[in-house]
């Protein structure tokens, strides 16, 4: 059992990110260089709008734990900061021209990019993990990202505008698989920080509306025509968000709504319309991925999440299957039903069902197998994760205000099930 020394984060950690840095620092002065790129006016404002998404909505999206809110944001920034600069040599070391990696806007959109899939993983994981391990898990993901994605779009010659595939699917089941092998028999039953109170939620219900609103940026913003991905993720988005309401008052038996899946769920149409956003599909074909999307989305969490926690010992904290992973999925599979009824192009290369089905497979393999090998990594006991009894407390890794006294929590506390009793 990890001891309260395990958890002293002040040389462990120190060094380790130092280092880090460093190292970064000097393969930057070898090998980047700014590209001439004249794209800088018309991209910036989509990098700006990536940016927003994964600083903000993916930080706050996660604060819905009662006492893991400055660890959801602080270290959710930690993690977005050290991966865009790792990200940008990963997936600059597969484009060098003359020796050097040129950084332009488009390079730090797709750095970005990098960083979602890490912070997917860290919902997965959300409250049982150190902050030394959530670094190294972001070396390793973003690693094997940058080798799937280069699979995926330059071997298989696939396509994957909003990344379903790539970002969404892969960043789930990496997630998933650390968290397998992580697996915490002590957390088998409620731990009693693992809920949420009415501010917390309203805290993460920020979250959504921040990818809600930027969401057509992400879908568009390498696409050679940003167009139509924009106005499909727009209005696969929209029939999601409905089809969520409807779908969580109908699985309750009282008929209220509940805001676990408004949170996420309601982004599932931006996940599962990426891959065919830019293809040849009409605004009402986006609306029915988005439908389809909230529907598996809503059954996920309320079916699927259980199961897996009770009976493959998956403990999905924030339910990344259901927002990303499944979603993910469906995205993978509307790309090859859309590259079968239509021939589809671009820049000479044509798509086909053949590759988008491979791109899918390999992408779901590298992430499951990745996951297992970094979670075996992670699993290293002098890593600082703390005990079953401290999981998902901010204090355990920061200073925090005097705490809550037990009646203020307990007249806070708005609901007395768990978040994942709240599914059920």
């Amino acid at each position: 059992m990890p001891s309260a020394l395990d958890t002293n984060m002040r040389f462990k950690f120190s060094i380790l990110a130092l280092l880090l840095e460093v190292i970064i620092i000097v393969l930057f002065g070898i090998f980047v260089e700014y590209n001439g790129s004249k794209d800088t006016q018309t991209l910036y404002p989509f990098f700006q709008d990536v940016h927003v998404m994964i600083f903000i909505g993916f930080g706050f999206l996660m604060t819905f734990l009662k006492k893991y809110g400055f660890s959801s944001v602080g270290i959710n920034m930690l993690i977005a900061a050290f991966g865009l600069q790792w990200g940008t040599l990963m997936q600059g070391f597969w484009h060098m021209k003359g020796g050097k990696i040129h950084v332009d806007v488009k390079s730090m959109i797709n750095a970005d990019f990098s960083t979602a899939t890490a912070l997917i993983s860290f919902g997965a994981v959300l409250g049982k993990t150190s902050p030394v391990q959530m670094l190294i898990l972001t070396i390793l993901e973003i690693t094997v990202f940058a080798c799937n994605e280069h699979l995926v779009t330059q071997i298989f010659q696939a396509t994957d505008v909003g990344a379903s595939m790539t970002i969404h699917a892969f960043g789930a089941y990496f997630g998933l698989a650390v968290t397998l092998i992580l697996y915490r028999p002590g957390l088998k039953n409620k731990h009693e920080n693992e809920e949420s109170t009415y501010h917390s939620d309203i805290f993460a219900m920020i979250g959504t509306l921040f990818l809600w609103l930027f969401w057509p940026s992400f879908n568009s913003a390498i696409a050679s025509e940003p167009m139509k991905p924009i106005v499909n993720t727009y209005y696969s988005l929209a029939a999601c968000t409905v089809v969520t309401f409807a779908f969580s008052s109908l699985v309750d038996q009282r008929g209220k709504f509940n805001m676990v899946l408004i949170q996420n769920a309601t982004l599932a149409g931006g996940v599962a319309v990426g891959t065919c956003a830019d293809l040849s599909i009409r605004p009402f074909a986006a609306m029915c991925i988005g439908t389809i999307a909230g529907i598996i989305s809503v059954l996920g969490f309320h079916f699927l999440t259980p199961f897996l926690a009770s009976k493959l010992k998956i403990q999905d904290t924030c339910g990344v299957h259901n927002l990303h992973g499944l979603p993910g999925i469906l995205g993978g599979i509307a790309g090859i039903v859309v590259t079968a009824v239509n021939e589809e192009t671009r820049e000479g290369v044509r798509f086909t069902p053949g590759m988008q089905a491979a791109a899918l497979g390999s992408t779901i393999g590298m992430a499951l197998a990745g996951g297992a090998l970094t979670g075996g990594i992670l699993k290293l006991p002098f890593l600082g994760q703390a005990s079953d009894e401290n999981c998902f407390d901010d204090s355990v890794y920061w200073e925090v205000p005097e705490e809550e006294k037990p009646h203020e929590i307990q007249s806070n506390n708005y609901d007395e099930h768990s978040r994942f009793e709240a599914t059920m």
